[in-house]
This record gives structure tokens, sequence and C-alpha cells, in this order.
């Protein structure tokens, strides 16, 4: 993921966010993922409960004022006469806000998740008539297989040169750790079920941006329930390796998905993003936006003004038009103004995307992108079905 900076720009959308010598710490880790975060929850526990509460705190005082009359806005200071309300602070604050949103979030779905599975645990252990502590003891721990000499010997072979010890005297740590995983997913395995047998429905939603798109560069079905909002770079490798997935999920998902292009050029580190960008405008006069957007991801050797003047040629377009559209510079107050768009909702480098308002930072799989789209999907049934 190219980045803008390391820190963030003003904000007026913002209502939706070393261990060691090795990425993830101990080499001897199995699931590096799931050590690491594990490392990450207990580094930031305290700071979590503290901004739990508050951020509880801080919601019923909101509750609170939306029950009486509507609310006025609220004044902050005032300088020469002239009053500055909360609202001012908006397009200065409203990035880090909607990150701090996030975060708490984030230490919400923790806890509710923790506390479903103490619920669910209680449940089980009062129908089995033994103590809830027993529950996992008796039902998953005691199921798991000891690690097989295969096994260790595989785990081995992938983290040799890490370890740089012999296989035998590296064994019972690789033999407690590859068991210590083993357990960790046949207790999130056994926690699904119980989830899946009580009907458990989380209801806590992930805060969301509002996000406009410019509908002469919309790819797809228009009208598809889900829209993916992209904010990209025409410099960018990281851009141009997302293709790929976008295409395969726009193909996977056809007449449900569509996706939305907008400009977020990183001047800084790439100088001729800002000038492809403009000619993706002049692509646009003559309807040949997305097919020029193909040639410029598959040319990014090509973005100075002869590379593409020449891709413009290579679609059949009016070059003449192309050529005089391109040195008027008129299209550099709309690409500012997506830029801008892109730094107001949070994206603080390229690509960064927003699936029915849920960010998606980076180059990711495409199952990541499927986790939010399924969602989306599912949450448009539910509303057809309400209704």
């Amino acid at each position: 993921m190219a980045l803008l900076w390391h820190g963030s720009g003003p904000n007026l959308y913002g209502r939706k966010i070393k261990m060691s010598h090795y990425p993830f710490g101990n080499p001897l880790d199995l699931s590096s993922a799931f050590w690491h975060t594990q490392a990450m929850r207990t580094k930031s526990n305290s700071f979590a409960v503290l901004f739990l509460v508050f951020s509880l705190l801080g919601s019923g005082a909101s509750v609170a004022q939306t029950r009486g009359q509507a609310k006025q806005k609220e004044q902050l200071a005032v300088v020469g006469g002239q009053t500055i309300y909360d609202d001012d602070l908006l397009p200065f604050v409203q990035a880090q806000v909607f990150q701090l949103r996030l975060q708490e979030y984030d230490v919400k779905s923790k806890a509710l998740d923790k506390l479903v599975n103490q619920k669910l645990l209680e449940a089980e252990a009062k129908r089995k008539g033994i103590p809830t502590e027993k529950v996992l003891e008796q039902d998953v721990d005691a199921k798991v297989p000891e690690p097989t000499e295969a096994e260790l010997q595989a785990l081995y072979i992938v983290q040799k040169e890490q370890l740089g010890r012999p296989f035998d005297e590296i064994k019972p740590q690789l033999q407690r750790l590859l068991k210590k995983a083993k357990v960790e997913q046949a207790r999130q395995d056994y926690y699904k079920s119980l989830r899946e047998q009580a009907g458990v429905s989380i209801l806590l939603e992930k805060p969301k941006v509002d996000v406009a798109y410019d509908p002469a560069r919309v790819r797809g079905d228009a009208k598809a329930p889900v829209v993916i909002v992209e904010f990209s770079d025409f410099q960018c490798p990281y851009c141009q390796s997302v293709e790929a997935t976008l295409k395969k999920l726009l193909a996977k998902y056809d007449g449900r998905v569509s996706l939305a292009y907008r400009d977020l050029p990183l001047r800084d580190i790439h100088p001729q993003a800002e000038m492809a960008a403009e000619a993706s405008r002049c692509a646009v006069e003559q309807g040949k936006f997305w097919e020029y957007h193909d040639l410029l991801f598959q040319n990014q050797n090509k973005l100075n003004r002869d590379g593409l003047v020449g891709l413009a040629g290579d679609l059949k377009l009016d070059e003449k038009q192309f050529d005089s559209c391109l040195s008027s510079g008129k299209y550099n107050a709309q690409i500012e103004e997506d830029r801008q768009a892109g730094l107001r909702a949070g994206v603080n480098g390229t690509p960064g995307f927003f699936i029915n308002g849920n960010m998606v930072s980076g180059n990711q799989p495409q199952d990541s992108f499927e986790k939010v789209i399924a969602a989306e999907l599912a949450a448009h049934k539910d509303k057809r079905t309400a209704h």
C-alpha cells in the first residue's frame, strides 16, 4: 500500500479506521497472525479498558442529548466577535474521530465476543450439569490429539532456517506450540458450533463512511446493491496489482457489485499520477474511461505526456480533442476534489476502498473483499425481506 504521509489529512466524512527480529515474534509461533494478535491484545489491554469506559460514557451523553429537542450548535470559542462552533472543527478532526470510532468498535467487538462465548459456555455447563470451567476442558481440550511426528517434521522444515537448531533439540518446544495451536483452533471451532446452535445474532455494527462517487466512472450495474468506491493512483504499483482482484469480484458478483473510481494521486512520490488522472478524465469525454483506465495500469511506464497521448491513439480517441483537453488543465479542480474527499474519508494511502461505506485499505486478497461483500449482500437481503 502506497502511503500518503505519516500523519492524517483533514476530514469531513469520518463517521466510520515490533516484537523481535521475526515479523511476528517467536519463530516457533505456528499461526503468526494469531500469536501476533494475542500479543497486541495483551499489550493494549489497559488502554482498551479505559477507552471502552470513556466511549461508553460518551455514548450515553450522546443518547441523552438526542432524546430532547434538536441539539443546538455548540459554541467552542469566540474570535474577534466571530463564534467558532463544534461543526467548524469537522474538516480538521473527523478523520481522527473516525479512527477513534473504529478503535471503539474494535474494543467493543472483542469484549462482546468474550461475553457471548462466556454466556454460551454457561448455558452448555448448565445443560451438562458440570462447572463452566470444565466445559472446554472436557468437550474440547481432552479431544485434541498430540502432534504427530510427521506434523512436527513438516513444521520444522518450514521454520528450519529461522530456528537454526537441530530437530531433536527443538522438538519438545515444537510439540508444545503445535499442541497449543491445535487446542486454540479447536476452541474457536467449538464456539462457532455453539453460536450456530444457539442462533446468536451480533447486532453491533462497524462504523461506516458516507462516500459519494461519479456516475460517469462506474463499472458494472450502477444499481447494484453493493458499490465499491476506490481511491486510486495510476502510478501506484499496489493499485495496479489489485486490478485483477477487482475484475474477479465484478465477474463473480455480476449485477450485485459495482466499482466506482476516484482519483487520489500521491504527488510527492508519483509525479506522473496527476497528469494520468487528468488524461483519464479526458477519456471520459469520449466515453472510454474504463478502457483508458485499464491501459494506464497496463502501461505504467508510459505515463508521460507522449505516452498518455499514445494510449489515447491506441483506443482510436480523437487525438486533437484529447490533446487539447490534456493541455487545458480543466480537470485539476475535480481531481483535487476527489483527493480531498479521500483524505476526509480517512484514506492515508492507495489503494483505499469503501464497500458500502466499509473501509478496506490496501491491496488485500480477494477473500478480504468477499467477507465485506457477503455481509452487505446479506444485509440487503434482510432489508428486502423486512419490507
